[in-house]
């Protein structure tokens, strides 16, 4: 070997290890993200599934969907302002332990002293109280980790979508074969499992010195005065998060757009879906392989927007996604269409969804500022599931007084109308000027 070779060998050694020392933290903040998402794809096919066989009412799964959705309210309220106050690394550890405790006590208490309804809805209530703060505290550790391994942040965004998308497909597979099999109580453990991984990682390898300086934006910009209590700095750092919300438009208009659809959401997956997989398909395996054919696509989707995203994003593509995403599976659905057609048509409906995320998070770390973003985006997990439960209910209504397939119908056609809605609001042009400035 010659010396400028081994000169060489001796300098690229150092800065290879430093490299994958820096990007260690984002790379296992990425991994805790997959394991606890997992175990909340694991718990959406699972609870729908445990209410419809424990009282065979859709009815009765509408108000599984409401105790699973109210949470996600109140947490997303206070959850930013208590992860700002307990630090973004404890607060994410803290939270998966938590939720997987809650989540255990379900399969646990069914197989020993028995599970009344009404103690599974508290279980399901206090689990989802518990995901907006730790799904928070991972969130706003994005921008530093990724600037602390040198990755653009459009890329970071698109990692994260697709991880999220990654683990929605392995969690769907995980519930649909564990329901096939054993039925959907045991499904619960490895939802409790994921929960345990996610915080070991965190405490192991995002380091407390990487956690402070992202928490340090948040000190240093922190408009609550000194002196007040905890609940009264919650309230204030809660208005704030809203007021900084409603002052930026391409913000509020996002909110607002996804806060309707989340409602048509929350009715298909905790309602419609649920029952058209049991009573029309006469299998409840099956929800679990019609979420992961939307999960297969909506990986895609983000993947692609990771690599080439910054060069097509704006408020064109961001309506046509947002149409494609939600119309064509409950038209499909209200028509029964055969099986295979169905997966087809999930698939691309999740492929246009997968764009959606990594654009309104692009967004979102572009037009709040460092030190408001556990408050921002705090406030807006509270903003976009205000609707979820009065969704859920409305839909498990709508099934049992006019049916399934005229809900359907109602659905894909709100869907449509409100997905459009980007081309004729103003404020969606900002999603262009973002995608210039990303691209630049």
């Amino acid at each position: 070997m010659s010396r400028d070779a081994e000169v060489l060998g001796e300098t690229s050694a150092p800065r290879s290890t430093d490299a994958a020392r820096r990007r260690l933290p984002i790379l296992a903040l990425f991994a805790a993200q997959f394991f606890s998402l997992t175990g909340n794809a694991i718990a959406l096919i699972a609870i729908p599934i445990i209410a419809l066989q424990q009282t065979g009412s859709p009815f009765a799964a509408g108000v599984a969907g409401v105790f699973a959705t109210v949470p996600l309210v109140i947490g997303g309220a206070f959850g930013g302002v208590l992860v700002d106050r307990f630090g973004y690394r404890v607060s994410s550890i803290f939270a998966d332990v938590a939720s997987g405790v809650t989540v255990i006590a379900i399969p646990v208490l069914a197989a020993t002293t028995g599970l009344h309804f009404g103690v599974l809805l508290a279980l399901v209530f206090l689990g989802g109280l518990l995901d907006p703060p730790g799904d928070t505290a991972k969130t706003v550790l994005v921008p530093d980790l990724a600037a602390l391994a040198r990755m653009p942040l459009t890329r970071a965004a698109g990692i994260q979508s697709t991880v999220q998308r990654t683990a929605t497909l392995i969690g769907a597979g995980i519930a649909g074969a564990a329901v096939a099999l054993v039925g959907p109580m045991p499904a619960l453990v490895f939802d409790a499992a994921g929960f345990l991984v996610s915080a070991l990682l965190v405490l192991a390898f995002v380091p407390r010195a990487a956690a402070k300086a992202a928490e340090a934006h948040a000190g240093a910009d922190d408009g609550v005065e000194g002196g007040r209590n905890d609940a009264e700095h919650s309230a204030a750092g809660f208005v704030a998060g809203i007021r900084f919300m409603v002052r930026t438009p391409l913000l509020l208009a996002v909110v607002l757009l996804v806060t309707l659809t989340n409602a048509i959401d929350a009715a298909g997956m905790t309602v419609l879906k649920p029952v058209y997989a049991t009573d029309v398909l006469g299998e409840p395996a099956l929800l679990g392989a019609m979420i992961a054919c939307f999960a297969v696509g909506a990986l895609t989707g983000s993947a692609v927007f990771g690599w080439i995203g910054h060069r097509a994003s704006g408020r064109v593509m961001f309506a046509v996604c947002f149409m494609l995403a939600g119309t064509p599976p409950y038209l499909a659905m209200a028509f029964e269409v055969p099986l295979p057609v169905l997966f087809a048509v999930l698939v691309g409906s999740g492929l246009a969804a997968g764009m959606l995320n990594p654009m309104i998070a692009t967004a979102m770390y572009q037009s709040v500022p460092d030190g408001m973003r556990a408050r921002v985006f705090g406030a807006m997990t509270a903003g976009v599931a205000a609707s979820m439960p009065l969704g859920a209910l409305i839909g498990g209504l709508a099934v049992e007084q006019v049916g399934l397939v005229p809900t359907l119908l109602g659905a894909g056609c709100l869907y449509l109308v409100l997905g459009a809605s980007p081309l004729f609001i103003r404020a969606f042009s900002g999603l262009s000027a973002g995608a210039t400035r990303a691209s630049g």
